[in-house]
């Protein structure tokens, strides 16, 4: 596996990228040489965050881990990835994508994957009405949701808007 280390507000150290290769290097035993490993490191005030980003074909593996300290930051995501790996095995075996980005051992040994399989609980059902961005966002808030599916008064095609962790708003059009 092949990695691409970043800071932001941050410079890289030997040591931060001896850890992250030595932490995201375990997952060396489920991909192919040739997969790169996309690794940001950033500082905003007391949050060390960490954001790692595996692009394989048909879909992406990323996690996203924040703490007081870099290296419980690198703890961390390296445990959400090789959770969402267990996951995505599972996926690829169903499904029978394509596993070139994996290694031909990983698809092949058996893993115990304490989470359940991803079961849909409750359906929802309600009309769609056309409505501009602005006003989907104020119905998101008065329902104290954190998104929002309506029809875009403006191109009659279904978006969704959301609340962003900075606080912000998103759009989310469909692109044809």
């Amino acid at each position: 596996m092949k990695f691409v280390i970043s800071g932001k507000n941050l410079e890289v150290t030997d040591n931060l990228r001896q850890m992250v290769e030595k932490k995201l290097g375990k997952l060396d035993r489920y991909f192919s040489p040739d997969t790169t490993c996309t690794v940001t490191l950033s500082v905003e005030k007391e949050r060390q965050k960490v954001e790692v980003t595996v692009p394989v074909k048909g879909s992406i593996i990323r996690s996203e881990q924040v703490s007081n300290d870099m290296y419980v930051s690198i703890d961390l995501v390296e445990e959400i990835i090789e959770r969402q790996l267990m996951k995505y095995k599972k996926k690829i075996i169903d499904k029978h994508q394509s596993a070139e980005s994996f290694q031909k051992e990983y698809l092949e040994d058996v893993y115990d994957v304490d989470d359940e399989e991803i079961r849909i609980i409750r359906s929802k059902k309600f009309e769609i009405k056309p409505m501009y961005p602005e006003d989907a966002c104020v119905q998101m808030e008065l329902l104290g949701h954190s998104f929002f599916v309506f029809n875009n008064a403006e191109t009659g095609r279904t978006n969704v808007v959301y609340k962003r962790k900075d606080g912000a708003y998103g759009l989310i059009e469909p692109e044809y």
